[in-house]
């Protein structure tokens, strides 16, 4: 990757973890080790917002979604966004952005322990981050909806091992395609699944809570059974070397007082994916 605008967008309102106040300092520590052609932080609103149609913190929400937009129309066309977390509702935007670059030559590499397919009325907690994809895929709520939807198999879940009995079906009726943590030990897998899109390019989430938490578990909802640090880089290696990168976004780290443990991995992170022979 070379120089790619870097924004920091260091919401925790959408979250449903307990530990979310922790998001705000882990983005800040992570978008200062990514190294950027231009550093952006998004101006954001630390208050607690209202709850409004089963949606947590829904005003402030609306409110960041609109300024993480404004942040974005300031990127220059042709250049690629590096989105650092806060929770998952931060990639609504970029996601919406490049799609608008891309269109239906666009796929959704979704690395997540999660599905994030709730919608208000099927989410047991009301936080957004659970119902970001499926906002992307169509099914937002009201004022945080993209732009334009994505279509739901254009979308690959990489490494989801907690699925909510109603997003399990929507995985399948919808044609989401799933792979497993032991399906990403090799890149076969997901490069067949991406290719089968018919996308020629992708964006890829990473919420870092796709790894085992005995890994990195400096996230609000870790899940056991996840990917290595190393099966993460290659997945994406493989997926970047193959597919025009249209965007990336790293989300969820809770910084906590086992810093300088959670750092030793996320710059094992950082360098494999923005060290030298990536740039």
């Amino acid at each position: 990757m070379s120089g790619p605008v870097v924004l920091e967008v260091a919401q925790w309102q959408g979250s449903g973890a307990s530990t979310a106040r922790r998001l705000p300092s882990g983005a800040a520590w992570l978008a200062e080790l990514v190294p950027a052609g231009r550093r952006h932080t998004v101006a954001l609103d630390n208050s607690v917002g209202d709850s409004r149609g089963g949606v947590q913190n829904a005003d402030v929400l609306e409110r960041h979604l609109l300024a993480v937009r404004a942040a974005l129309a300031e990127v220059p066309p042709g250049e690629r966004t590096v989105t650092i977390g806060g929770d998952c509702g931060v990639d609504l935007a970029p996601i919406e952005s490049a799609l608008s670059v891309f269109g239906d030559r666009l796929a959704l590499v979704w690395f997540d322990a999660h599905a994030d397919l709730n919608t208000p009325a099927s989410s047991p907690s009301g936080a957004f981050h659970g119902m970001v994809l499926r906002a992307l895929i169509g099914d937002g709520p009201e004022g945080l909806r993209p732009a334009r939807s994505l279509s739901a198999d254009r979308v690959v879940l990489a490494g989801a091992r907690s699925l909510d009995p109603g997003e399990q079906d929507v995985v399948e009726s919808r044609g989401i395609r799933h792979l497993s943590v032991e399906q990403l030990t090799q890149p076969g897998p997901l490069l067949a699944a991406v290719r089968a899109t018919g996308a020629e390019a992708v964006y890829l989430h990473i919420d870092l809570d796709v790894l085992d938490p005995q890994v990195f578990p400096a996230v609000g909802t870790p899940e056991p059974g996840g990917l290595g640090v190393e099966e993460l880089l290659v997945a994406v290696r493989a997926l970047t070397e193959e597919f025009t990168l249209a965007g990336l976004a790293l989300t969820e780290y809770e910084r906590t007082e086992a810093a300088s443990e959670e750092e030793a991995v996320l710059r094992r992170i950082v360098d494999g994916l923005f060290g030298p022979d990536r740039r």
